[in-house]
């Protein structure tokens, strides 16, 4: 498999999966339209890819050609798209993804809401380093598991 990388690894200070961003104040406006569009890029957890088929990826609203760091940790960790992970061996930058603050659990969660969201005050400049990803070996528990 070819070696690739991630055109960016440390998460906007705009993007929607962190918490404490109002989706209303992305760069470039924001669409009900369009954010209910980004579901079909949501893995159900677990389900085997189709062979063949495109994965479907959220890209960084602030730009097009890169994908959206916040989404990339949901769907490696907790939303479990097996076809991302699988893509994600190949990646050689991907034990570099950084995040800013707390992160939205669910996609849903992302959409807007009546309520304030929750801050956070990040310290030093405002990143949470991530275990570098790593595939799960056969066998091994997580606390998912138990």
């Amino acid at each position: 498999m070819t070696s690739w990388k991630l055109k960016q690894t440390a998460q906007c200070a705009k993007c929607p999966w962190r918490v404490d961003v109002d989706p209303h104040e992305i760069p470039n406006g924001y669409s009900v339209d369009k954010h209910a569009a980004l579901a079909s890029t949501i893995a159900a957890p677990g389900a085997l890819p189709d062979p063949g088929a495109p994965l479907r990826v959220m890209a960084c609203h602030e730009t097009e050609d890169a994908h959206c760091v916040g989404w990339l940790h949901h769907q490696l960790g907790q939303g479990n798209n097996l076809a991302l992970r699988l893509r994600m061996l190949s990646c050689a930058n991907a034990g570099e993804l950084r995040l800013r603050g707390a992160q939205h659990q669910t996609f849903e969660a992302t959409l807007p809401r009546e309520a304030a969201h929750a801050t956070t005050t990040p310290s030093g400049n405002g990143y949470t380093e991530m275990p570098p990803w790593q595939p799960r070996r056969r066998n091994e528990e997580t606390a998912l598991d138990q």
